[in-house]
Protein backbone atom coordinates (compact mmCIF):
# COMPACT_ATOMS: atom_id res chain seq x y z
CA UNK A 1 0.00 0.00 0.00
CA UNK A 2 2.57 1.98 0.79
CA UNK A 3 4.41 1.53 -2.07
CA UNK A 4 1.26 2.42 -4.14
CA UNK A 5 0.97 5.92 -2.22
CA UNK A 6 4.28 6.92 -2.81
CA UNK A 7 3.70 5.67 -6.88
CA UNK A 8 0.62 7.76 -6.65
CA UNK A 9 2.33 11.09 -5.14
CA UNK A 10 5.46 10.11 -8.13
CA UNK A 11 3.19 10.22 -10.90
CA UNK A 12 1.05 13.73 -9.91
CA UNK A 13 4.33 15.42 -8.88
CA UNK A 14 5.83 14.42 -12.64
CA UNK A 15 1.90 15.87 -14.11
CA UNK A 16 2.03 19.01 -11.91
CA UNK A 17 6.12 19.91 -13.16
CA UNK A 18 5.10 18.99 -16.29
CA UNK A 19 1.78 20.95 -16.54
CA UNK A 20 4.03 23.79 -15.45
CA UNK A 21 7.03 23.67 -17.95
CA UNK A 22 4.29 22.91 -21.06
CA UNK A 23 2.83 26.31 -20.04
CA UNK A 24 6.37 28.35 -19.76
CA UNK A 25 7.30 26.73 -23.19
CA UNK A 26 5.14 25.38 -24.90
CA UNK A 27 4.92 21.79 -25.96
CA UNK A 28 7.87 21.87 -28.80
CA UNK A 29 10.67 23.80 -26.00
CA UNK A 30 9.91 21.55 -23.31
CA UNK A 31 12.42 18.78 -22.87
CA UNK A 32 11.80 15.44 -20.77
CA UNK A 33 15.22 16.58 -18.91
CA UNK A 34 13.13 20.17 -17.80
CA UNK A 35 10.49 17.78 -16.31
CA UNK A 36 12.97 15.57 -15.00
CA UNK A 37 14.49 18.78 -13.29
CA UNK A 38 11.34 20.75 -12.44
CA UNK A 39 10.03 17.35 -10.55
CA UNK A 40 12.90 16.06 -9.03
CA UNK A 41 12.75 12.90 -9.73
CA UNK A 42 14.59 10.38 -11.72
CA UNK A 43 14.18 9.51 -15.44
CA UNK A 44 13.43 5.76 -14.42
CA UNK A 45 10.27 6.63 -12.44
CA UNK A 46 9.35 9.30 -15.15
CA UNK A 47 9.39 6.38 -17.81
CA UNK A 48 7.80 4.38 -15.37
CA UNK A 49 4.88 6.57 -15.58
CA UNK A 50 4.82 7.71 -18.93
CA UNK A 51 6.40 6.18 -21.85
CA UNK A 52 7.09 9.54 -23.97
CA UNK A 53 7.32 12.86 -23.68
CA UNK A 54 3.60 12.59 -26.08
CA UNK A 55 2.49 10.41 -23.63
CA UNK A 56 3.30 12.79 -21.10
CA UNK A 57 1.47 15.39 -22.95
CA UNK A 58 -1.70 13.68 -22.92
CA UNK A 59 -2.17 12.94 -19.73
CA UNK A 60 -1.88 16.86 -18.80
CA UNK A 61 -4.27 17.66 -21.25
CA UNK A 62 -6.49 14.45 -19.73
CA UNK A 63 -6.72 16.53 -16.40
CA UNK A 64 -8.17 19.47 -17.29
CA UNK A 65 -12.20 18.89 -16.93
CA UNK A 66 -12.03 17.89 -12.98
CA UNK A 67 -10.48 20.99 -12.44
CA UNK A 68 -14.18 22.40 -12.90
CA UNK A 69 -15.64 20.66 -9.99
CA UNK A 70 -17.91 22.49 -8.42
CA UNK A 71 -21.33 21.28 -5.62
CA UNK A 72 -23.86 20.99 -7.12
CA UNK A 73 -26.50 23.30 -7.64
CA UNK A 74 -30.60 23.02 -7.16
CA UNK A 75 -29.86 24.71 -10.62
CA UNK A 76 -28.00 23.37 -13.34
CA UNK A 77 -27.57 26.99 -14.91
CA UNK A 78 -25.70 28.06 -11.61
CA UNK A 79 -23.49 24.77 -11.60
CA UNK A 80 -22.17 25.50 -15.09
CA UNK A 81 -21.43 29.09 -14.31
CA UNK A 82 -19.73 27.98 -11.45
CA UNK A 83 -17.89 25.99 -12.94
CA UNK A 84 -16.37 28.22 -15.68
CA UNK A 85 -15.17 30.87 -12.71
CA UNK A 86 -14.15 28.34 -10.86
CA UNK A 87 -11.72 27.09 -13.73
CA UNK A 88 -10.62 30.79 -14.54
CA UNK A 89 -10.13 31.36 -10.90
CA UNK A 90 -7.62 27.98 -10.74
CA UNK A 91 -6.33 29.14 -13.87
CA UNK A 92 -4.33 32.20 -12.10
CA UNK A 93 -2.11 29.67 -10.05
CA UNK A 94 -2.35 25.89 -10.72
CA UNK A 95 0.37 24.70 -13.21
CA UNK A 96 -1.14 21.84 -14.38
CA UNK A 97 -4.22 23.15 -15.15
CA UNK A 98 -2.76 26.26 -16.81
CA UNK A 99 -0.28 23.83 -18.70
CA UNK A 100 -2.68 21.47 -20.48
CA UNK A 101 -4.74 24.47 -21.41
CA UNK A 102 -1.54 25.46 -23.27
CA UNK A 103 -1.27 22.25 -24.89
CA UNK A 104 -5.40 22.09 -26.04
CA UNK A 105 -4.36 25.48 -28.22
CA UNK A 106 -0.81 24.90 -29.09
CA UNK A 107 -0.77 24.66 -32.77
CA UNK A 108 3.07 23.10 -32.48
CA UNK A 109 1.44 20.02 -30.38
CA UNK A 110 1.96 17.09 -32.96
CA UNK A 111 -1.35 14.89 -34.52
CA UNK A 112 -0.20 12.11 -32.57
CA UNK A 113 -1.50 14.14 -29.38
CA UNK A 114 -5.61 14.41 -28.83
CA UNK A 115 -5.18 18.08 -28.22
CA UNK A 116 -9.13 18.16 -28.86
CA UNK A 117 -9.77 15.22 -26.30
CA UNK A 118 -10.47 18.01 -23.32
CA UNK A 119 -12.62 19.82 -25.34
CA UNK A 120 -14.61 17.00 -26.03
CA UNK A 121 -14.80 16.41 -22.21
CA UNK A 122 -15.97 19.99 -21.81
CA UNK A 123 -18.82 19.38 -24.34
CA UNK A 124 -19.93 16.28 -22.90
CA UNK A 125 -20.26 17.34 -18.99
CA UNK A 126 -21.28 20.81 -19.86
CA UNK A 127 -24.35 18.84 -22.35
CA UNK A 128 -25.46 16.55 -19.61
CA UNK A 129 -26.12 19.50 -17.32
CA UNK A 130 -27.57 21.73 -19.99
CA UNK A 131 -30.11 19.21 -20.53
CA UNK A 132 -31.28 18.87 -17.68
CA UNK A 133 -31.63 22.53 -16.91
CA UNK A 134 -33.62 22.34 -20.07
CA UNK A 135 -36.01 19.31 -18.34
CA UNK A 136 -36.23 21.36 -15.28
CA UNK A 137 -37.59 24.53 -17.44
CA UNK A 138 -34.54 26.73 -16.54
CA UNK A 139 -33.75 27.59 -20.15
CA UNK A 140 -35.70 29.12 -22.92
CA UNK A 141 -37.78 26.59 -25.08
CA UNK A 142 -35.35 27.97 -28.50
CA UNK A 143 -32.27 26.54 -26.62
CA UNK A 144 -30.30 23.50 -28.14
CA UNK A 145 -27.88 22.27 -25.47
CA UNK A 146 -25.33 20.93 -27.97
CA UNK A 147 -24.82 23.94 -30.03
CA UNK A 148 -25.02 26.46 -26.57
CA UNK A 149 -22.55 24.49 -24.83
CA UNK A 150 -20.17 24.31 -27.72
CA UNK A 151 -20.81 28.78 -28.64
CA UNK A 152 -19.65 28.65 -24.80
CA UNK A 153 -16.84 26.52 -24.72
CA UNK A 154 -15.49 28.09 -27.74
CA UNK A 155 -16.16 31.71 -25.93
CA UNK A 156 -14.61 30.63 -22.76
CA UNK A 157 -11.21 29.69 -24.67
CA UNK A 158 -10.88 32.63 -26.37
CA UNK A 159 -11.66 34.57 -23.85
CA UNK A 160 -9.01 32.86 -21.30
CA UNK A 161 -6.56 33.36 -24.48
CA UNK A 162 -6.84 36.79 -24.74
CA UNK A 163 -6.97 37.02 -21.12
CA UNK A 164 -3.38 35.62 -20.77
CA UNK A 165 -2.05 37.78 -23.97
CA UNK A 166 -3.26 40.60 -22.18
CA UNK A 167 -2.61 40.96 -18.23
CA UNK A 168 -1.63 37.25 -17.69
CA UNK A 169 -5.39 36.75 -16.59
CA UNK A 170 -5.44 38.83 -13.96
CA UNK A 171 -9.06 39.84 -15.37
CA UNK A 172 -10.52 36.76 -16.75
CA UNK A 173 -12.71 36.69 -14.25
CA UNK A 174 -14.16 39.83 -14.82
CA UNK A 175 -14.47 39.06 -18.43
CA UNK A 176 -16.23 36.00 -17.50
CA UNK A 177 -19.37 38.03 -15.99
CA UNK A 178 -19.12 39.93 -19.32
CA UNK A 179 -19.60 37.15 -21.03
CA UNK A 180 -22.15 35.73 -18.79
CA UNK A 181 -23.89 38.70 -18.42
CA UNK A 182 -24.60 38.67 -22.49
CA UNK A 183 -25.08 34.92 -22.63
CA UNK A 184 -27.32 34.76 -19.96
CA UNK A 185 -30.14 36.49 -20.80
CA UNK A 186 -30.16 34.56 -24.14
CA UNK A 187 -30.78 31.33 -22.81
CA UNK A 188 -32.28 31.44 -19.16
CA UNK A 189 -36.16 32.31 -18.66
CA UNK A 190 -36.33 35.83 -16.86
CA UNK A 191 -37.73 34.86 -13.54
CA UNK A 192 -34.16 32.62 -13.40
CA UNK A 193 -32.09 35.85 -14.14
CA UNK A 194 -32.61 37.77 -10.69
CA UNK A 195 -31.14 34.74 -8.55
CA UNK A 196 -28.31 33.66 -10.91
CA UNK A 197 -25.00 35.11 -9.47
CA UNK A 198 -22.29 35.33 -12.40
CA UNK A 199 -20.63 38.31 -10.73
CA UNK A 200 -16.79 38.67 -10.91
CA UNK A 201 -15.94 37.32 -7.61
CA UNK A 202 -18.22 34.00 -8.02
CA UNK A 203 -15.02 31.56 -8.80
CA UNK A 204 -13.50 32.89 -5.38
CA UNK A 205 -16.41 32.72 -3.26
CA UNK A 206 -17.07 28.64 -4.95
CA UNK A 207 -13.53 27.28 -3.99
CA UNK A 208 -13.85 29.19 -0.95
CA UNK A 209 -17.03 26.40 0.01
CA UNK A 210 -15.18 23.99 -1.32
CA UNK A 211 -12.44 24.09 0.70
CA UNK A 212 -14.85 24.69 3.82
CA UNK A 213 -16.29 21.02 2.44
CA UNK A 214 -12.67 19.58 2.76
CA UNK A 215 -11.66 20.95 6.31
CA UNK A 216 -15.01 19.88 7.87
Amino acid sequence: MAKQERAIRTRRAILEAAGAVFDEHGYTSTTIAMVLERAEVTKGALYFHFSSKESLAQAVLNEQVPFGAVPPQPCKLQEIVDMTFVVGQRLLDNALLRGSVRLAVDQETPAGIDHGEPFRQWALRLTELLELAYERGELLPTVKPRETVELLVGSFTGIQLMARALTNRADLADRLAVMWAHMLPSIAVPGLLPGLDARADRGVQVLASLEERVAS
